[in-house]
């Protein structure tokens, strides 16, 4: 593999740490800022919703800028909003810079496959893709817990400043290590992402996606909440968890891609429906350390193990109603990911909020991931359906 895809792999880890290590912060945030943890919470959401709606846009926007320059824009604008979040005087002035940051991770994922593919031969691009998407994994592994053990030392804003850090490191890699002379593939237009969003089978998958992910962020994005007040392990001991809990994740999504490549639709339903059983577990095994981790494991390894599944299966999908646009249908699932990622920490915080309280965010969010289930069951219904009409005899 060319040196280039390791400064891929570097910016992926930057941005997959900034996107997730804000949970582990979220006690810390709320304290620091005199807010309550539902509008704490709206941290998680704002970016998400940034990347949702922000990488379609600016995707479209800058199609026609040469790739180098601007991968580097964006790891510049990338360290802007990092370092905005670290000197934020205030909570709106965070939600800020926030977004800011959401928007270089938007784009860069958007182009950045691209790249890594075109930087190999053929035979190897879908291994060049893993390798810089796998700095998103490791971000979850190691990144999450080491931000929030700086986080909980030095202060939230000192996690933003690491953040920071690790962006400027992407830069320098990048200008020294990708060439100049990248490809530069045709713009999606708005009005070819728009025509995706017209087809009703694909809708069904954006759904399955948005509920099946934003059913873990219901619980996940107050875990560390929950594991202080409810469970009650130290603070020090919750990033030594989220090592766990992405471990986890990690095998999940290796595991995940496995059995989802001979029938994706048989794979999303078994594992909807273990998620939605473990969450609801969740709400129960969470007073007792003993059996929330077993549970914690369990849930991690489910939350991520639907991911390569669904990607396949919109892929899938596209070739088969939206052929001319099977990139921007694989695109929009990833906004579907983040559009679920802000729901699902939207309807955590009214859960907390409300009567139910923190303890009651597992539950809810099994119901969210029940969604998903259902969803999968009709859109694998629909397939059967049109077996008959696309193979006659």
């Amino acid at each position: 593999m060319p040196l280039a895809l390791f400064a891929l792999t570097i910016a992926a880890y930057a941005i997959g740490t900034t996107e997730f290590v804000i949970v582990g912060l979220l006690p810390t945030v709320a304290a620091d800022l005199a807010i309550d943890l539902p509008r704490a919470g709206l941290i998680v959401s704002v970016y998400a919703l940034g990347v949702t709606f922000g990488a379609p846009i600016l995707t479209a926007l800058t199609g026609r800028v040469a790739r180098k320059p601007l991968l580097l824009g964006l790891m510049a604008l990338f360290v802007i909003g990092n370092s905005a979040a670290a000197l934020s005087p205030g909570y709106e002035t965070l939600l800020v810079a926030r977004v800011v940051s959401a928007f270089a991770h938007g784009v860069f994922f958007s182009v950045g496959a691209t790249i890594a593919a075109d930087l190999v031969p053929a035979d190897r691009r879908a291994s060049a893709i893993a390798l810089m998407f796998m700095g998103l994994t490791v971000a979850i592994v190691t990144g999450v817990p080491l931000g929030t053990f700086i986080g909980q030392n030095f202060g939230w804003r000192a996690t933003f400043w690491a953040v920071a850090g690790l962006g400027v490191v992407a830069f320098l890699a990048i200008a020294a290590l990708l060439p100049s002379t990248l490809s530069r593939a045709e713009p999606a237009r708005l009005i070819e992402q728009l025509r995706v969003l017209g087809s009703g089978r694909l809708l069904i998958v954006y759904g399955m996606t948005a509920l099946g992910y934003g059913g873990t962020f219901v619980a996940f994005t107050y875990l560390a909440v929950i594991l202080e007040h409810i469970t009650g392990f130290s603070s020090a001991s919750v990033s030594l968890i989220l090592v766990l809990y992405g471990l986890a994740i990690a095998a999940g999504n290796l595991v995940g891609g496995r059995i989802a490549d001979r029938d994706p639709v048989k794979a999303l339903t078994v594992l909807f429906l273990a998620q939605a059983g473990v969450l609801a577990l969740f709400s129960l095994t969470a007073v007792s350390p003993w059996l929330a981790l077993p549970t914690l494991a369990a849930l991690g390894f489910l939350s991520f193990a639907n991911v390569p599944g669904l990607q396949i299966y919109v892929v899938e999908l596209a070739r088969r109603y939206r052929p001319g646009a099977v990139d921007v249908a694989s695109a929009l699932n990833i906004a579907a990911f983040n559009l679920g990622i802000a729901v699902g920490a939207w309807v955590g915080g009214r859960v907390v909020a409300s009567p139910l309280g923190l303890g009651a965010t597992p539950w809810v969010g099994a119901l969210l991931v029940a969604g998903a289930l259902l969803l999968t069951l009709w859109s694998g219904a629909l397939d059967r359906r049109a077996r008959p009409a696309a193979c006659p005899a």
